[in-house]
C-alpha cells in the first residue's frame, strides 16, 4: 500500500494553494500542482523511491521539491510549508476549503470584508454582503452560504478509499499476532458507508493486554492517545485517528454485529429479541433465564433469531431485516464477479501511465477486457484526444489487440457533454469506438431544468454506451449538481443505456440509494475504476462496494458479463 502517496500529494497541493494565495508565478504553482497530480496516481510506494535516492525520477518532481517531500517523509514536517503558512494572511487557507472560493475570492473577501473564517464567511453570505464584491453576485452568493454549511460537516469524516486501507493494514498487523484469534474493521467502514467517521477496529483474544501492547507499538503510530486494558487509541503519522476494542472470543460475534451497525439495525434486531423475552447486547444473545443463546459469530446471532446473516453493506435498516426473515437477501455483486474495467485513462490524456501499462495491469487482475476511454478534446485540462489523436491510439490499439489477444483491448473514449446536451465528437467519429462513456466536466452550475435536459438529451445519442459518474458529486468538496435524477435513470432504462458506479473515492457516483432505484427501473450499471493509473485500478473495489449497499446483483452489472457476451451486448447498441 502507498498511503503516504496521497499524503504528499495533499502537502504539495496545499502549497500550491498557499503560492497562489500570495500571488506567485503561475509556473511555479503548476509545479506543485503537476507533481501533486503525479505522485498520487503513481503505482510506486514514494517512501521506497526516497530510501532509493530516487526522488527525481518522478516526472515532474525536480531537485527543490524532490528535497521537500524528503523533509516531509523523514521528519512529518516540512519548514518550508510551515514559513508559507505564517505568511499567509490567517483565514485565507480556511477559506479555500469553501467551493466557488478560489485565491482571489479570498484575498478579496479578507481585504475588502475583513473575512477570516468560514463561519464569517457564511454570516456575511446570510446577510447579504458578498454580493456587492466585484465578481460576485446573488446566486454565487447563496451557493456560497450553502457551501460554507456543509464545511464543517465535511470536516469531520473521511473518504472510505482513505480509512479502509489503513483499516485493512491495521487489521492484517493485528491477525499476525499470536494472541489475536480474530479481527475486523467495523463501524461504518464494515458496512463500506462512502464517508467515514471513526476508524474503529474489533479484535477477540483471551490476552487483551498482549493486543493493546502490540496495537499501541505498530509501525504506523506516531501518538499513543489512550490506553487501557481493552480500549485503547492512537494517531498514525497520517494524522488519522484509529481506536480498538478487544473482546472476549465467545463475545466476538455479538460484538461485530453491535459495533458494524448500523444504529438502525442493531436497534431493530434488539427489538424481535425483545419480543421473545430475550436480551441482545455486545455481549451476546440471552434467553430470559439469562443462557447465552449465540455470541460468538455473527451468523449465529441472526440465526437464532430466525434469519439469515445480512452481508455489512446492506445493514442500514432499508427492508433487509424482513428479506433475510423471507430468506430473500440480494445475492450481491463481488468484486470477483467482474470481468473487465470499461472506464481507464492512459497518459494519451490525463492519466500517469501508458496504455501499455495499464493493459498489463488489466491482465495480470485476470480481467477479460479493459476499455481505454481517455477525454474527448474540449477538456483541454485533461489534454483531451483531438481526431487526429484518436485514429492514432486506435492505430495502437490495433497492434497491441494482436499480441494480447484474447485479452480483448476496448477502445472507447469518456467524450464530454456540452452544454446543449450534445457531445464533443462528431457522429462519424463516435461510431469508430467500440463504447462510449458520456460524462459532464464542465458547465457544472446550470439550472436544474437545463442540467436535467442536457442530460436526458445525451442518453438518447445513438451512440452512448454509459452514462459516467451521472450526478457529478465529489465527496466532501462538491455536491452533486441540480438534476432531477429520477427523470435521468428513466430516460437511461428507456434508452438502453447503462449507468456508471465511479469507483474514485472522492466520486463513488452513483450513490447506493440511486443504484438501488436504478434497478428498480430496469438501468443496467456499470462498476468501474475510473482509473488514472495502474494503482487505481483497484478502486473498483469501491464501486462494487457503492453497488452493493444498492442491493445491486451480478445480473445487473454489465462488466460482470464475459467477453464475448459484453461484445455481443455493444454490438447490439449499435
Amino acid at each position: 500500500m502507498a498511503r503516504r502517496n496521497e499524503e504528499v500529494a495533499w502537502l504539495l497541493n496545499d502549497i500550491a494553494e498557499l503560492l497562489a494565495l500570495q500571488g506567485e508565478s503561475p509556473f511555479r504553482i503548476r509545479a506543485y500542482t503537476e507533481a501533486a497530480r503525479t505522485i498520487a496516481a503513481m503505482a510506486e510506494d514514494i517512501e521506497e523511491l526516497h530510501r532509493q535516492g530516487r526522488l527525481e525520477e518522478i516526472p515532474g518532481v525536480g531537485e527543490s521539491i524532490a528535497r521537500k517531500i524528503a523533509e516531509y517523509l523523514v521528519s512529518g514536517r516540512l519548514r518550508y510549508y510551515e514559513d508559507l503558512q505564517r505568511q499567509v494572511v490567517p483565514g485565507a487557507a480556511e477559506l479555500l476549503r469553501v467551493p466557488g472560493i478560489g485565491p482571489a475570492r479570498a484575498h478579496l473577501l479578507l481585504t475588502r470584508l475583513g473575512i477570516t473564517s468560514v463561519a464569517e464567511l457564511r454570516r456575511a453570505a446570510q446577510e447579504h454582503r458578498l454580493r456587492e464584491l466585484p465578481g460576485f453576485g446573488p446566486k454565487l452568493e447563496e451557493r456560497i452560504a450553502r457551501e460554507a454549511a456543509r464545511v464543517g460537516e465535511r470536516s469531520r469524516r473521511l473518504l472510505l478509499g482513505v480509512a479502509l486501507p489503513l483499516a485493512e493494514e491495521v487489521v492484517t498487523r493485528l491477525r499476525a499476532h499470536p494472541a489475536v484469534v480474530a479481527a475486523d474493521p467495523a463501524g461504518s467502514i464494515r458496512r463500506m458507508r462512502e464517508t467515514i467517521g471513526d476508524i474503529d477496529i474489533l479484535a477477540a483474544s483471551a490476552h487483551p493486554e498482549e493486543v493493546v501492547s502490540a496495537f499501541t507499538s505498530l509501525p504506523m503510530v506516531q501518538e499513543v492517545l489512550a490506553t487501557g486494558p481493552t480500549r485503547p487509541s492512537i494517531l498514525t503519522r497520517d494524522r488519522l485517528q484509529v481506536d480498538l476494542r478487544v473482546v472476549a472470543p465467545g463475545e466476538y460475534g455479538a460484538a461485530l454485529q453491535y459495533f458494524t451497525g448500523s444504529k438502525e439495525h442493531v436497534v431493530a434486531l434488539r427489538g424481535l429479541a425483545n419480543a421473545r423475552d430475550w436480551k441482545l447486547s455486545e455481549y451476546g444473545l440471552f434467553d430470559h433465564a439469562g443462557r447465552r443463546i449465540a455470541g460468538r459469530t455473527e451468523a449465529d446471532v441472526y440465526h437464532a433469531l430466525g434469519m439469515d446473516w445480512i452481508p455489512p453493506e446492506l445493514r442500514e435498516s432499508r427492508g433487509e431485516i424482513e428479506a433475510a426473515q423471507r430468506h430473500a437477501l440480494p445475492h450481491l455483486v463481488e468484486t470477483t464477479d467482474l470481468r473487465g474495467d470499461l472506464h481507464v485513462h492512459t497518459d494519451w490524456s490525463d492519466g500517469h501511465d501508458s496504455l501499455e501499462r495499464m493493459v498489463d495491469a488489466a491482465v495480470a487482475r485476470h480481467y477479460q477486457y479493459v476499455a481505454i476511454t481517455d477525454h474527448s478534446p474540449s477538456l483541454g485540462v485533461a489534454r483531451g484526444l483531438t481526431v487526429e489523436r484518436v485514429q492514432a491510439q486506435r492505430r495502437l490499439i490495433d497492434r497491441l489487440r494482436e499480441r494480447y489477444a484474447p485479452f480483448c483491448i476496448l477502445h472507447g473514449t469518456e467524450v464530454n457533454i456540452l452544454p446543449d446536451g450534445s457531445l464533443d465528437y462528431p457522429d462519424a467519429v463516435l461510431a469508430g469506438f467500440d463504447i462510449v462513456t458520456a460524462s459532464i466536466h464542465s458547465h457544472l452550475d446550470l439550472p436544474h431544468d437545463r442540467m436535467t435536459a442536457r442530460l436526458v438529451r445525451a442518453l438518447h445519442h445513438p451512440y452512448v454506451d454509459v452514462l459516467g459518474h451521472p450526478t457529478g458529486r465529489l465527496l466532501l468538496r462538491r455536491p452533486a449538481y441540480e438534476l432531477d435524477i429520477e427523470a435521468v435513470l428513466r430516460a437511461a432504462a428507456a434508452a438502453g443505456v447503462a449507468v456508471e458506479v465511479n469507483g474514485q473515492p472522492d466520486r463513488l457516483d452513483l450513490s447506493d440509494v440511486w443504484c438501488r432505484r436504478a434497478r428498480e427501473l430496469g438501468v443496467l450499471l456499470v462498476c468501474t475504476s475510473d482509473a488514472h493509473s495502474t494503482r487505481q485500478l483497484g478502486y473498483v473495489r469501491y464501486a462494487v462496494a457503492t453497488a452493493r449497499r444498492g442491493w445491486v446483483e451480478p445480473d445487473g452489472v454489465v462488466n460482470t458479463r464475459d467477453r464475448e457476451a459484453l461484445l455481443a451486448h455493444l454490438r447490439q447498441r449499435r
